[in-house]
């Protein structure tokens, strides 16, 4: 069935050039601009759960372009479709794919872009808005908080992998992955090559408190008929208002569409971040 609201947007599909590697990037233009300050730019996230979210993301990206939002999503090296292969990445390159991706942005439409991040994402974005002046909003979507637990729990899937495999295979355990990130050796997770310049910028990336003072939308998804943030966010949302960010948090009852088995959409949480996008402007 045809939905008519995304008629009302314009997309344009383009490489955007950065340290002599092009990036594939898709701009969500609304018809009609109401406001030069409403711009977002999308942070995937790790490996599978990219592919996965990527009904979601784009969804999502239309309603806001429909609400009045340009919305650029970027893949970031080795991603999707820019240049380069996964294990070329590096943390600080993908952190300097969003700078470079929010600079574009800000230097077409004039506005310091709104950066958005699903999962580790989020500790993508976070790192790169320590480095944009003026610091930019953030909307987090079911943020990672800590980049090292994240990369724990990826290599425990190549562990669990292993064990499932062959029985003459040499068992290997998290702390052996671990010490041949630390040797300069790539380590191949679930069919992803994950160069050691990846996984140590991983392992250090915090969802910490940035510089300066800015608006955070933060939104979770629970199966369950009475969402709420998890303990340990709330902890965490509660540690960035002390440090003098407007932070608001919500839960949304819906599955995790970044992990499911069937590639899943939650509208709750749609409606969730048009809401306090539309409440921030």
């Amino acid at each position: 069935m045809r939905d008519e609201r995304f008629e009302q947007i314009q997309l344009e599909a383009f490489h955007l050039p950065i340290d002599g590697r092009a990036r594939f990037c898709l701009l969500h233009l609304p018809r009609q601009r109401e406001s030069e300050d409403r711009t977002v730019v999308y942070v995937h996230p790790f490996g599978e759960e990219m592919n996965k979210s990527r009904r979601m993301a784009a969804l999502q990206a239309r309603a806001l372009a429909h609400a009045g939002w340009t919305v650029l999503q970027v893949d970031l090296l080795g991603c999707g479709d820019s240049e380069g292969e996964f294990g070329d990445a590096s943390w600080t390159c993908w952190v300097d794919d969003v700078s470079a991706a929010a600079a574009w942005l800000r230097e077409r439409f004039g506005s310091t872009a709104w950066l958005w991040g699903l999962r580790a994402g989020c500790l993508v974005a976070a790192d790169a808005a320590r480095t944009m002046l003026p610091a930019p909003d953030l909307l987090l979507w079911q943020p990672v908080l800590s980049g090292s637990q994240h990369l724990q729990h990826l290599l425990r899937l190549r562990v669990a992998a292993q064990l499932m495999g062959s029985a003459d295979a040499k068992r290997i355990d998290t702390r052996e992955l671990r010490a041949r990130f630390a040797q300069g050796h790539a380590v191949e997770i679930a069919g992803y090559q994950i160069s050691p310049a990846l996984a140590l910028g991983l392992d250090a990336a915090e969802l910490a408190p940035i510089p300066g003072s800015v608006r955070v939308a933060w939104i979770e998804v629970a199966a369950t008929d009475e969402p709420a943030l998890s303990p340990a966010a709330s902890i965490r949302a509660d540690a960035w208002r002390r440090a003098g960010h407007q932070v608001e948090t919500r839960a949304v009852a819906g599955q995790p569409f970044w992990q499911t088995q069937e590639i899943a959409e939650c509208h709750a949480l749609i409606d969730a971040t048009l809401a306090v996008a539309t409440a921030a402007h």
